[in-house]
């Protein structure tokens, strides 16, 4: 298909409102998804939240294969397939729903580089944490990720994945950081989120925007996973107004939607 077709198409999509049967695909919740994933895929279900975009969840073993760029989560929705965060609230956006709207240059500037720093922070720092300190990899990461796979491809695939995430970290420099490193880095990115948190509500005070969905995904889940030593969430619960910002969202977009509305089903 020529661009100009894709974008007549995406504009034919746009104009489409949100179905009822829109659908998240992540890995198997129980024994296989990962801390990395699980934070990608619970910030995105935060942002439809936010958005009140009904969507559901579902888990497929291979869902990190059926996506089209090879990460979780994804969305189907009508005729189209989006993955990861960025392109979906821009596909969201498209529909004409946005939670950053309301902002100026300036602030949203100020937005998109928290979310570079949680991004180059948080994430690695999970992503290093499964995979390249030996004790998590061998208690936790290769057993989970190669669980619905039998000998011997399940260890094909997670000692495949192993390598291309260490490949990636010596890439960006990461690869010679000792756990007490990343651990320092994860601090000094929690510390920067609590300053600029303050004691307002969401990070642009009223209102939540993407930022505070891709915030609550990575901290929540750290928060919520066991690993094989709580050193990675204790780092979190040193900052009050953090542990109280996931709690609010958790509160006021699953908790609460959860007792009285549907838009968030797992199957």
């Amino acid at each position: 298909m020529s661009l100009v077709a894709e974008a007549f198409v995406s504009q034919i999509a746009a104009a489409e409102p949100w179905p009822e049967n829109a659908t998240l695909y992540q890995q198997l919740k129980g024994e296989q998804i990962l801390l990395s994933d699980n934070a990608a895929s619970l910030a995105v279900q935060a942002f439809l939240q936010m958005c009140n975009l009904p969507i559901k969840v579902v888990c497929r073993a291979n869902a990190e294969y059926m996506s089209p760029s090879g990460k979780v989560p994804f969305i189907h929705v009508g005729n189209q397939v989006v993955s990861e965060l960025g392109p979906i609230v821009q596909f969201v956006k498209a529909k004409g729903h946005s939670l950053s709207d309301g902002l100026d240059e300036v602030q949203k500037a100020e937005m998109k580089a928290y979310m570079e720093l949680v991004n180059n922070m948080l994430l690695t720092a999970e992503l290093y944490l499964q995979w390249c300190d030996e004790a998590t990899v061998g208690e936790i990461t290769h057993a989970r990720y190669g669980s619905p796979y039998p000998w011997p491809l399940n260890h094909i695939l997670a000692y495949q994945k192993q390598w291309e995430v260490k490949r990636k970290m010596k890439a960006i420099g990461w690869g010679n950081k000792t756990l007490d490193q990343v651990l320092e880095d994860v601090d000094q990115c929690c510390q920067a989120l609590s300053q600029r948190l303050g004691t307002q509500p969401y990070f642009f005070n009223k209102q939540p925007t993407e930022l505070d969905a891709l915030v609550f995904g990575h901290l929540y889940t750290i928060l919520t996973t066991q690993l094989t030593n709580d050193e990675l969430s204790e780092k979190v619960k040193n900052y009050s107004n953090l542990l109280a910002f996931c709690r609010r969202i958790e509160q006021h977009y699953f908790e609460d939607r959860g007792k009285g509305s549907s838009s968030i089903r797992s199957s």
